[in-house]
C-alpha cells in the first residue's frame, strides 16, 4: 500500500486535490474531519478543551465553537500549542488506526492522508511521499475571505500563523499549484497519479 501525505497551507486547495485523487481511486483520510470527531461532546479532548479554555468556547448545544477557538489560537501561539497538545495525539492515533484498516482491506491500494498540519505534527514519517498543495498568497487570501467570511487582516493572520511556504516545500516529494483554474489542477493531479502508478509498477 502506498501512503501519500497531502498537505498545504490554509486555503491552498487541499480538499480540491483530495477530491480529484478520490475520483481517481485513492482512499482519502481527512484529518480535519477526524479533528472535528475527536472534540465531539463527551469525548476526552472535548473535556480537556472545556477545562483548559473554558465554557465560553462551547456553543449552546455543547459542541466546540470552532470559529471562536480558531480566532483565539490563530492570534495566541501559546493557546495554539495547548490546543494542539490536546488534539494532535488523538488525531494521529485515529489516522494510524484507519491506515491499518486500509492496509488490511486493500494492500495494493493508494491512501491519501489529507492534513493541513501533517508536517507540523511530525506525521511525514508515517507516509511514503509528501505532496504539497500551494497557491499564490493573494489567491489564498481571496479564497479564505470568501470561504470563512473573514476580513483581509484576519485572513492574513491565519496564513501567517502557519508554517512559511518555503519550510513546507522542503519536505515535498511533489508540488501541486492550484493557483490556476480547476481544469489545470485536474490535469496536474492526473499526471502525478499516473506517475505514481508507474513508480509503483517499477518498484514491484
Amino acid at each position: 500500500m502506498k501512503v501519500i501525505g497531502l498537505t498545504g497551507g490554509i486555503a491552498s486547495g487541499k480538499s480540491t486535490v483530495a477530491g480529484i485523487l478520490a475520483s481517481l481511486g485513492a482512499r482519502v483520510i481527512d484529518a480535519d474531519k477526524i479533528a472535528r470527531e475527536v472534540v465531539e461532546p463527551g469525548k476526552p479532548a472535548w473535556e480537556e478543551i472545556k477545562s483548559v479554555f473554558g465554557e465560553e468556547y462551547l456553543r449552546p448545544d455543547g459542541t466546540v465553537d470552532r470559529r471562536a477557538l480558531g480566532s483565539l489560537v490563530f492570534q495566541d501561539p501559546e493557546a495554539r500549542e495547548k490546543l494542539n497538545a490536546i488534539t494532535h495525539p488523538r488525531i494521529k492515533e485515529e489516522i494510524a488506526r484507519r491506515l491499518e484498516a486500509c492496509r488490511r482491506e486493500d494492500p495494493a491500494g493508494v491512501v491519501v492522508v489529507e492534513a493541513a498540519l501533517l508536517l507540523e505534527a511530525g506525521m511525514e514519517r508515517t507516509v511514503d511521499e509528501v505532496w504539497v498543495v500551494t497557491a499564490p498568497e493573494e489567491v489564498r487570501l481571496k479564497r479564505l475571505m470568501e470561504r470563512d467570511n473573514l476580513s483581509r487582516e484576519e485572513a492574513r493572520r491565519r496564513i501567517k500563523a502557519q508554517w512559511p511556504e518555503e519550510e513546507r516545500l522542503r519536505f515535498a516529494s511533489r508540488v501541486i499549484d492550484t493557483g490556476k483554474d480547476l481544469a489545470a489542477t485536474v490535469q496536474e493531479v492526473r499526471a502525478l497519479w499516473q506517475q505514481l502508478w508507474e513508480r509503483n509498477k517499477g518498484e514491484g
